[in-house]
């Protein structure tokens, strides 16, 4: 009946009769072309396109191995072993067909039919290449128990049994050359990859398998596209702009080489051939452009082997040799680019007339296999043909009573089961060649024993595939995969593998930091917060280092923090200290001038022994600061604030004591005052030790309550410890700092009021002075103190002590010792008392008189200013004292050479118009308040303009009142 038969798809095939027929199942052709489907005409039968030359050498192979068979007497003896090829066209629907026309052993495919009486010949299926097509296979063959071996893949789920119970696999578990492919992949540090697939399950799951292991293994997947079964202009377009548009340059390729051929053509079209390729296997190269495409690929493919006889085998094949072998005239045709039948002169492109076949042509002449002792999958199926040939020979000899079936049974030619022939190849173990032992594992594998190969491209357009590493799984972690990295010829200038990478690693010293929305991979480096380190590249978090550690500079180390005080060793330490030392020489010395001229008046008549005290207290504050220099321990600590505290203020209370002297003296001698009582040594005493007892007093409460002690400051400045003084109280410390400002401001205001009273030695200058001085260092010590840290903190403190020190010697007791050693004649009594001529003489002074005598002789010259009057004058030398100046009014009141107050002998006006004078404040202030009782013009000596104004006023006005 018609409905009995399925409509064939036209698979061509090439068979040999024989006592046994072995099946095999090969891509002979790839790229498809179906014709579309109406269901309203006969479908049209698919067209295979492209013959493969590499899969016609697996034809080539299986044929050679049957050859070999059928004239070895060990195996299989006295039977004749046929074979039946038929071409799947890389197509599940040719793959089905052709094994079940291998099944029916009929010209046509009937599921689950067999139309002859005989037993069945079919020994086993070899086959397919394809993944999608050995899965399919093994699913139909399976409902038989007819046993299939793969040549190319290891489907990744056929450990399941009970769904592919007859399938083995002369090929490793291919989720295992996945997983080496992905050990390959983190040997070279490639953490950024691309995926390209084929279409369908199998080569999902493998893509699956691939990215899970690179993914443990810290790599990440760039993307991931399917190559389709069929070529699509469209899609492959696509999957190029998306390789293009990635920064991967490591892409894997988990595809059967017949869907990557042509697409890599066009790859190399669009020069993205900068990327380096990795693969499952090392296909064939067809022409000069394809084999620039993969120059530089690394491949994981299966272990190659040797078949010796095979090379001259192919390259003797004729025609004649089988006559009714369709292959052998399209391999024919392939190979030496001739034609077996002359094409109509209608269908013949323009120009193209190819030459005819003749059949003498050579193979060798051609060089169609160069790598013909390189074999892989051509070995493989070798194998699986000597497998099933094992398998069936132990069948055969199998001994009644010692067979593996119930009670020791034994199976024959004519009357074995499918399952039993797939017992027998389950269990088989034999010798290919020499040390190549095959056998099976208990999932239907073989030994997992990989070879890495690198692909170059030679001058002549060829490609040799070079071995440059092995992956054993059987071997222990880490020695699994072996690579010879000087053996590998990258496509690079420099010869170093490229670097594929999302992001650069991190180095030591920096953490990553993911991006948002991005894998893993892709992250920016952020160093390692102030204090942390990161001592392995690629951290992901920081770590903190001890309390007395700091990270070195490239923060990768934890290194001890560097411990800092002002020392002596430090030449900062020695300026300072070397200061202080000098500095208090100062004072001594000045000691020792006081003492050599104790007697001499200028020592005398400021307090000498306030002066003593005050020079022994400043030498000690001069001290101070070599106790702040150097390794704060407990006593230093406590002393040093303390220590200096109340010298300092013991000297600012001596200060105080001078300045209450000064003014006291002066007001004491005024009439019916009060304060001579005062006036002697017990107030500048008591002054000084009130208060520097009250000093005392706050710094003793201090080291008793909340005394100062050494610490670690491992805060205050990055990478230091900073061993200082913590000083117990802060209140404490400023109020010490506060009071000792109380007594310089006291002192300062005394001082100031006091500056103008008349004397030659009056102090109250000086104290002014260096109180303003000593006010300016400590106003501005506070914030210097306060924004300084850790030595510089204390070398402040030394500054503001040596200088304040500095400013209260050289105010005070400098200028004393200038007329001490200098100026020995302002030393004396009277120069004191104003009652002796001084002997320098005044060149600056001097032209005033001048001024004035110029001026007197011109108004006596002038007819327009008193007329008929003429002008005297009467100069007297103040010395630039008080009493000399009031001595010279008295004397020009009075008209005589005496002095003589309140008194006048003659009986006329004094004829004394007014006086000019005198140049100092104190004189003027004194010759003021004198002449201010007679009413007595007078007028502050300017130089001529004073003197024209007077006369001015006297010809105006009758009577001329005081100044």
């Amino acid at each position: 009946m018609p409905g009995c038969h399925l409509q064939p798809l036209g698979v061509q095939g090439s068979f040999q009769d024989g006592d046994i027929i072995l099946g095999g199942i090969f891509p002979i052709h790839y790229k498809t072309a179906f014709t579309k489907i109406s269901f309203t005409e006969p479908p049209g039968r698919p067209s295979c396109e492209i013959f493969s030359l590499r899969a016609y050498r697996w034809v080539l192979s299986m044929l050679f191995s049957i050859h070999e068979i059928n004239r070895n007497p060990a195996v299989l003896p006295n039977l004749t072993l046929g074979f039946g090829i038929l071409d799947s066209c890389n197509e599940v629907n040719g793959a089905l067909e052709g094994t079940t026309r291998l099944t029916t052993e009929t010209g046509a495919a009937i599921l689950n039919y067999q139309c002859q009486d005989s037993p069945l010949r079919l020994l086993a299926i070899i086959g397919d290449a394809g993944m999608a097509q050995t899965v399919a296979m093994a699913q139909l063959l399976g409902l038989y128990w007819l046993p299939q071996v793969s040549y190319f893949n290891a489907i990744p789920i056929s450990n399941d049994k009970h769904l592919f119970p007859s399938f083995f696999s002369i090929a490793p578990a291919s989720h295992l050359q996945t997983y080496g492919l992905a050990r390959l992949v983190a040997h070279f540090g490639w953490t950024w990859v691309g995926i390209l697939s084929q279409d369908g399950d199998p080569s999902r799951l493998s893509s699956q398998i691939f990215r899970d292991e690179i993914m443990k293994a810290g790599a990440c997947v760039a993307f991931s596209e399917v190559i389709p079964a069929s070529f699509s202009k469209t899609r492959t377009e696509h999957i190029l702009g998306v390789i293009k548009r990635s920064s991967a340059k490591v892409i894997a390729i988990l595809s059967f080489e017949v869907y990557t051929n042509r697409f890599m053509e066009e790859l190399f079209m669009l020069d993205h051939t900068g990327r380096i390729w990795i693969s499952l296997e090392a296909p064939s190269v067809s022409n000069e452009k394809l084999a620039r495409a993969v120059d530089g690929t690394l491949g994981l493919v299966i272990r190659n082997g040797k078949m010796p006889g095979f090379e001259e085998f192919v390259f003797s094949l004729k025609t004649s040799r089988f006559p009714n072998d369709p292959y052998v005239k399209m391999f024919w045709e392939e190979a030496f680019g001739c034609q077996w039948t002359e094409i109509p002169e209608g269908t013949r492109p323009l120009g193209i007339r190819p030459k005819p076949c003749s059949g003498a042509e050579k193979l060798r002449d051609v060089g169609i296999y160069p790598d013909i002792d390189d074999l892989r999958v051509t070995y493989n199926v070798y194998k699986s043909a000597y497998a099933v040939a094992h398998a069936l020979h132990a069948l055969l000899t199998c001994h009644p009573g010692n067979g593996p079936f119930a009670e020791g049974s034994c199976a024959s030619l004519c009357n074995y089961k499918p399952w039993q022939l797939a017992h027998y190849v389950r269990v088989v173990r034999f010798e290919a060649n020499i040390h190549d032992e095959i056998f099976f594992d208990s999932n239907g594998y073989t030994p997992p024993l990989y070879d890495v190969i690198n692909w170059k491209m030679n001058s002549d357009g060829s490609v040799s595939f070079i071995k440059v590493g092995s992956f054993d799984t059987s071997a222990p972690q880490g020695q699994d995969l072996v690579i010879n990295n000087s053996a590998i010829l990258w496509k690079n200038a420099d010869q170093q593998p490229p670097r594929s990478v999302c992001s650069e690693s991190c180095t030591p010293g920096y953490r990553k930091v993911e991006r948002s929305g991005e894998p893993a991979c892709c992250f920016d480096c952020l160093s390692c917060s102030d204090g942390e380190i990161s001592n392995q590249s690629d951290s992901i978090q920081c770590l903190k280092c001890p309390e007395d550690h700091w990270p070195n500079q490239h923060q990768d180390k934890c290194v001890p923090k560097e411990v800092e005080f002002l020392g002596f060793s430090e030449p900062m330490g020695v300026l300072l200290a070397s200061v202080a030392v000098t500095g208090s020489l100062l004072p001594v010395t000045i000691v020792c001038i006081f003492i050599k001229h104790q007697e001499t008046p200028i020592v005398k008549a400021n307090n000498r022994a306030l002066s003593y005290l005050l020079l022994l207290a400043l030498t000690v504050c001069y001290l101070c600061p070599l106790i702040f220099i150097g390794r704060p321990t407990i006593w230093t600590c406590m002393l040093r604030q303390a220590a200096f505290g109340i010298m300092f203020t013991f000297s600012l209370s001596c200060m105080l004591a001078k300045t209450i002297v000064v003014v006291l003296a002066f007001n004491a001698t005024k009439p019916n005052s009060q304060l001579k009582s005062c006036v002697g040594p017990t107030l500048p005493n008591s002054v000084v030790l009130i208060c520097t007892f009250l000093q005392v007093i706050l710094c003793a409460s201090w080291l008793v309550t909340s005394p100062p002690f050494p610490e670690k400051n491992v805060a205050s400045q990055l990478g230091k410890i900073i061993i200082e003084c913590n000083e117990g109280s802060a209140k404490a410390f400023w109020c010490m700092l506060g009071y000792m400002c109380f007594l310089a401001g006291v002192s300062f205001v005394l001082a100031f009021l006091a500056r103008t009273l008349p004397d030659s030695f009056n102090e109250a200058k000086h104290i002014t002075f260096s109180m303003l001085l000593c006010g300016s260092v400590w106003v501005s010590f506070i914030p210097a103190y306060v924004s300084t840290r850790g030595k510089h903190m204390v070398a402040v403190e030394i500054f503001a002590i040596l200088a304040s020190s500095t400013g209260l010697v050289m105010c005070m007791f400098v200028p004393k010792c200038y007329i001490i050693l200098l100026r020995p004649d302002m030393n004396t009594k009277e120069y004191l008392l104003g009652s002796k001529t001084i002997k320098s003489f005044g060149f600056r002074s001097y032209p005033w008189v001048l001024s004035m005598l110029f001026t007197i002789d011109e108004i006596n010259h002038n007819p327009a200013l008193l007329p008929n009057l003429t002008m005297g004058l009467g100069i007297i030398d103040s010395c630039n004292t008080v009493r000399r100046a009031l001595d010279g009014i008295a004397r020009l009141r009075e008209g005589k050479g005496k002095a003589v107050l309140n008194y006048q002998c003659q009986h006329y006006h004094s004829r004394v118009l007014a006086i000019i004078g005198d140049a100092g404040m104190a004189q003027t202030v004194a010759m003021a308040q004198l002449l201010g009782l007679y009413r007595l013009p007078q007028i502050q000596q300017h130089g001529f303009s004073a003197v024209a104004w007077t006369k001015a006023g006297l010809a105006q006005a009758k009577y001329v009142g005081g100044f």
